[in-house]
């Protein structure tokens, strides 16, 4: 029965799963003040829309209808449990507001959706970003490993700030304020109203609240 065990936990550890690039462009309106970065998107099967934050279960897109209109489920189409992806990227476009990532290219070390699992291969060009959004100067991480990667590109920030807080850094010409905040997803278990009040700090400070 030992010999067993040991054969079958050799070949689970002997999976070897593929590289992943990110499915999604660089979501940059010209006019961007803010720039919100995440990980890396989960697994397709856990996509309401083939957008940023695209699971159902996380909340990005609720608090963004709250801190904006009042209302959480001003981009949700209950009956679909899925997104209003036109009217994102609209309301996205006329306020000025970015989505990427900071991994390009990782493994799923474990095969699932877990950042605690995520190996990243390639680093986002964010330095990029920047350059092609000449009015941005905010900039949030979510997420612990987005704020990790974050660190190793942009090695001029010296420590990430306290969940809710910000720090400032050069970037050429400009100095950029980096918010760090909490996950979007269930899995921080924290109310939406709590959540909503850390991010709200962010878009007041690229002045869009």
């Amino acid at each position: 029965m030992k010999t067993l065990h040991f054969l079958q936990c050799l070949f689970c550890s002997s999976i070897i799963y593929p590289m992943e690039q990110h499915p999604f462009k660089p979501f940059l309106p010209v006019n961007a003040r803010i720039l919100f970065l995440g990980s890396f998107p989960p697994t397709s099967k856990r996509w309401s829309i083939p957008f940023y934050y695209p699971n159902w279960q996380n909340d990005m897109w609720r608090m963004v209808g709250l801190l904006f209109y009042g209302d959480k489920d001003y981009f949700c189409l209950i009956p679909q449990k899925k997104y209003n992806q036109p009217l994102l990227e609209d309301f996205l476009n006329e306020r000025g507001i970015a989505l990427s990532d900071t991994a390009q290219a990782v493994t799923r070390l474990k095969g699932n959706a877990s950042d605690k699992f995520l190996q990243i291969d390639i680093p986002m060009d964010l330095s990029g970003h920047l350059r092609a959004m000449p009015q941005c100067d905010t900039i949030v991480v979510t997420g612990e490993k987005a704020g990790g990667e974050f660190l190793s590109i942009f090695p001029q920030v010296e420590a990430l700030p306290a969940v809710g807080q910000s720090v400032t850094f050069p970037f050429g010409d400009r100095q950029i304020r980096l918010f760090r905040m909490p996950s979007t997803s269930r899995a921080y278990p924290r109310p939406l109203q709590y959540k909503a009040d850390l991010y709200r700090k962010a878009f007041e400070s690229a002045g869009l609240l």
